[in-house]
């Protein structure tokens, strides 16, 4: 695959992963996670990010949680698949500032847009590392059927 994206996320070289779409500035990781592919979301005040209603404009884990719980997501404790329930994750790094957001696939796997490039299918820990840290926090929600 990526020589590109194994040198930035190089636990990436040692699992399976698929780019699964072509780059795009439209929206990023977090937007990604809450199935929202119009918009960029980040906490961050007068600028071109959406941040939910009346979720502190912080880069913080807590914030993160609440602006999920916005949509139905809540905390839970493992990121195995669970039956009727769709997992994402949150990671930070080593400050507790939140880096990066994937969301859980039915077959187990994961899916992530990486910034303004590609998003890609991978395993949960490819992209632990020196760019998005480790997971902090799995949170589930219902899946409407």
């Amino acid at each position: 695959m990526s020589e590109d994206l194994e040198s930035v996320f190089p636990h990436l070289a040692r699992s399976v992963y698929a780019i699964t779409s072509p780059s795009t500035p439209e929206y990023n990781c977090i937007a990604w996670a809450a199935g929202d592919v119009e918009r960029w979301w980040w906490p961050v005040a007068g600028s071109f990010a959406y941040w939910p209603r009346n979720i502190p404009l912080q880069e913080s884990l807590d914030a993160f949680i609440k602006a999920f719980g916005s949509i139905g997501f809540t905390p839970c404790g493992d990121a195995n698949v669970e039956q009727g329930y769709e997992k994402i994750v949150l990671y930070v790094d080593a400050n507790g500032k939140p880096t990066h957001a994937a969301r859980q696939l039915p077959n187990g796997r994961w899916t992530s847009k990486l910034g303004k490039v590609e998003d890609i299918e991978h395993e949960l820990d490819g992209l632990t590392g020196a760019v998005y840290g480790v997971v902090a926090q799995v949170l589930k929600r219902p899946i409407d059927e």
